[in-house]
């Protein structure tokens, strides 16, 4: 009610917006981190209740670079036609996309253990090329142009698709690069960041890659008060998967997540 008598001082508002998960291109509601998902939320986080700042929560191993362009874009886009400030507090890892996302803020404040980087591009996956004929199994493909059999895991690796992969790789990394260092600027050290290496908590701030070692509500108090009122947006889940009903063609996207995860022993 304070807000609505115009004799009394509102406390500070603060937006705050948790990005928790794998970023992907949306193929399971409610599952996972896309621009999609998350527009709403991030306009509304904006747009509500004239925030001071907005405050991000990133616990994210990565996913697609796409998705986490179009995510930050929007955190900035926004930021800056209303000129509100953005905070980011790093919780497990920031890592790959998910660095890319903490990116997106004015500052990024880690934990003495989060784990932030792997500024890089993967491509994985497995070759089978002698599996087939040992089970005495023709494999019959027949394509209209050279490169639809591209990268065939049933067929020796060919130097010639792994250039072609590398094409693709290089661009990706380039922009993802473009996006660090055009956001941390000269805060950057001058060690090669770009190696798909990690930092852990301090050692992140030393590279510059962070801003310093904070949790989230006394830094927000630090910076608006210690009456500040934090307001948190999210995206609400599916009715069925409150109460965790899951479809079987699920479980293959959960194995890929949790591989994600893994790499960074969480």
């Amino acid at each position: 009610m304070r807000r609505f008598i115009p004799f009394l001082k509102s406390p500070p508002r603060v937006a705050v917006i948790r990005l928790q998960g794998v970023i992907s291109s949306g193929g399971r509601i409610g599952s996972g981190l896309n621009d999609a998902s998350l527009a709403p939320v991030i306009e509304k986080a904006f747009s509500r209740g004239r925030p001071k700042a907005v405050a991000l929560v990133v616990n994210s191993p990565g996913g697609s670079p796409v998705q986490s362009a179009l995510i930050a874009a929007r955190i900035r886009r926004l930021a800056e036609e209303k000129k509100i400030p953005v905070h980011v507090f790093v919780e497990d890892v920031a890592a790959s996309g998910g660095y890319w996302l903490a990116t997106a803020g004015d500052d990024i404040w880690v934990d003495p253990s989060s784990v932030v980087g792997s500024i890089g591009v993967i491509s994985a996956g497995f070759g089978f090329p002698e599996l087939l004929s040992r089970y005495g199994i023709e494999r019959r493909v027949h394509t209209a142009g050279k490169s639809k059999s591209f990268l065939d895991p049933f067929r020796p690796e060919n130097p010639e698709d792994v250039a072609r992969l590398r094409a693709i790789l290089e661009p990706i990394h380039d922009a993802f690069k473009g996006q660090v260092s055009g956001r941390r600027g000269g805060k950057l050290s001058d060690k090669d960041l770009y190696t798909g290496d990690v930092w852990v908590g301090q050692a992140a701030v030393a590279e510059g890659l962070a801003d310093g070692v904070a949790h989230m509500v006394p830094k927000l108090k630090a910076l608006y008060g210690d009456k500040v009122k934090l307001v948190p947006y999210g995206a609400k889940k599916p009715f069925l998967q409150r109460f965790g009903a899951r479809v079987l063609g699920e479980a293959l996207d959960q194995i890929e997540d949790r591989a994600l995860w893994a790499r960074y022993g969480l």
